[in-house]
This record gives C-alpha cells, sequence and structure tokens, in this order.
C-alpha cells in the first residue's frame, strides 16, 4: 500500500488490475485504518482515470454476495450522491413510482454518508425490512413490483471501508461506485451522477456492458433531474438535454426541492407524494426521474413517460407498492 499511496501522490494512476487488487486487499483486512483513509483521501483531491474506476467496479461486483433475480426485467434508479445538494429521497421515491407504474425495480441503497439522510435511512424509519434473502426479494418483486437491496448486505468487504466513510463524512470514490455495483445485476439502469467528468467516465464504462441504461447530470450539480435547470442525458443511442419544458412544467427553485436536515423530514415528504399531498414540485421532480426510468426500460419518449409517472401517483398504485413492501417486511 505504501508504494501505491507514493505513486498517487506523486499524480500518477494505478492501473485496473492494481485497483481491483487494492479492494481485495482491504476486504481481507490486510491495511490499517490509516492506510485506507489515506488511500480515500488521495481521491478527493485529484480524478479517477476510467482505469481506476473499472478496477474498482471489478473488484466490488466479484466480491458481492449476488443475488439471482434474473427472471425479472428490473431496472434500478440510483444516483452517486455527493452532489452536496440534500434534496429530499427524489430517486427513492421515483423507484415506487416507476413500481406503480408496472415495472419491477431492484433498488440498491444506503445510509447515507454525505447527506443527512440516504435512501437506506428512510425506507428503514418507514419500517422497510432490510434482508438479502432471494425468497424474500423475488416475494417483494412479484407482490410490490419492488425490492430493496440494501448496499452492507451485499457487499461484505466494504466492513473496513464503512466506518472510516462515516468518521469522514464527505463523499469519496464509493460515492461513484454505488451505482454500478448492484448485486442483482439488473438488466436496466437509470443513474444519476454528481459531475460531467464523472458522466464521461459513466457513459464509457456503461457503453462496454449489455445494459440498458440513461445516464443524468443536472448542470447545476444534481446527481438527478432537478428541474432547476437543465440536464444531461446518455444513453445506450444519444446524449440529449433535458429541460423543465420538456415536461410542460416550470422551471423550479432549488428551495423547492430541499429535504430538510433530518431523517423525519425526508419521511414526511416520502409519506405525503405518495399520498398525494405533496408539492407541484415535489410531484414534478420525482415524476420527472421516474419518467426517465419508465422510458429506458419500455423505450417510449419521456413525456409519456411523465404521464405514466403522474398516473402512478393519482392511483395511489405508488403507495399501494410502498404499504405492500412495508406489510412483507412485517
Amino acid at each position: 500500500m505504501k508504494e501505491i499511496l507514493n505513486r498517487l501522490i506523486n499524480q500518477e494512476s494505478i492501473s485496473s488490475e492494481e485497483a481491483k487488487q487494492v479492494l481485495v486487499n482491504i476486504s481481507k483486512g490486510n491495511y490499517n485504518q490509516s492506510q485506507i483513509a489515506s488511500f480515500l483521501t488521495v481521491y478527493m483531491m485529484r480524478s479517477i482515470t476510467i482505469e481506476e474506476l473499472q478496477g474498482f467496479r471489478d473488484a466490488l461486483l466479484e466480491l458481492c454476495i449476488p443475488v439471482d433475480l434474473e427472471d425479472h426485467n428490473t431496472i434500478d434508479l440510483c444516483g452517486t450522491g455527493g452532489d452536496g445538494k440534500d434534496t429530499f429521497n427524489i430517486s427513492t421515491l421515483a423507484s415506487f413510482v416507476t413500481a406503480g407504474a408496472g415495472i419491477k425495480v431492484t433498488k440498491h441503497g444506503n445510509y447515507g454518508v454525505s447527506s443527512a439522510c440516504g435512501s437506506s435511512n428512510v425506507l428503514e424509519f418507514l419500517g422497510v425490512k432490510f434482508s438479502s434473502d432471494t425468497d424474500f426479494l423475488k416475494r417483494s418483486l412479484d407482490r410490490s413490483n419492488i425490492c430493496v437491496l440494501h448496499a452492507p448486505l451485499f457487499h461484505p468487504a466494504m466492513k473496513h471501508v464503512a466506518p472510516i466513510r462515516r468518521e469522514l463524512g464527505v463523499k469519496t470514490f464509493f460515492n461513484m461506485l454505488g451505482p454500478m455495483v448492484n448485486p442483482a445485476f439488473p438488466k436496466n439502469q437509470m443513474v444519476g451522477v454528481f459531475s460531467l467528468e464523472l458522466l464521461r467516465l459513466y457513459s464509457y464504462l456503461y457503453q462496454n456492458t449489455d445494459k440498458n441504461y440513461s445516464i443524468i447530470h443536472a448542470l447545476d450539480g444534481y446527481d438527478e433531474i432537478s428541474l432547476t435547470g437543465n440536464a444531461k442525458v446518455v444513453n445506450n443511442t444519444m446524449e440529449q438535454m433535458i429541460s423543465p419544458s420538456h415536461f410542460g412544467i416550470e422551471t423550479l427553485t432549488q428551495d423547492a426541492i430541499y429535504g430538510g436536515n433530518s431523517i423525519e423530514n425526508s419521511a414526511k415528504i416520502f409519506v405525503d407524494v405518495l399520498d398525494g399531498k405533496g408539492t407541484e414540485a415535489q410531484n414534478n421532480v420525482v415524476c420527472a426521474n421516474a419518467a426517465l426510468a419508465i422510458s429506458t426500460v419500455k423505450g417510449i419518449n419521456i413525456q409519456n413517460g411523465f404521464e405514466m409517472a403522474q398516473e402512478s401517483i393519482k392511483s395511489e398504485k405508488a403507495k399501494q407498492c410502498f404499504t405492500t413492501l412495508v406489510e412483507l417486511s412485517k
């Protein structure tokens, strides 16, 4: 590790095989906490290369406990986090709205590290049980169109890193990896990233997979369609800019999609939106993200996806998916 740290501190990069080996060694407990913290810190000071990111991703996919949900054509809606915006749980809510529109969702998530409330925080608070039992996950998919894959249950290799990430409390390259290491290996993915540079890296890595994907970055810094301005979207066939006018709605202010600074506040917004009591801004931003997920799976235009998402909330199908999942959790 000392040799690799010296190279990284000298602005050199490491190969994808070396990057992979470092994570394998971390998983075996070969390094002390100071070495791991230093390794994470280096990547806050300099950009990550495609080779390094690929190596880290390959290690985590190899080390994860895979879950076989092949029979279902699922999508994961997942952001990298780390955008520092403290929105409410938009992609998690959009996951239930997508499920309510009849699409199977394998939602990969974790506790918040650089934000007040990650997807796992809000779901656990509202009564969703985390499990790695395949039968339970299949039952969840069959009955509620969605199952939740809580990252620590499937990535035991990361137990040496989790406490250090918590103590650092800032985004690390593990934020970049989260969406790429879903243990169900879903065929479809909608991924939000916190920078244009990461959008470029993701686009390159996803081109070389057999996934059906949409990758988003809002130009004012969000890792999702924020409707506070334009967002760049890259998918299997093209790149495009998406603006609020695509959905026939007004541009939002940043305040309108703020999530509050506690799990309780986030949970209240979550329940309000599913109950049909969300603000217009909250509903629109959730539906815009669900729309992209729906259009990614179904191959329809995003405007039609938006109508399906709105209907999912209005008909209470999104809420039904959520309450069924909570019931199954008991």
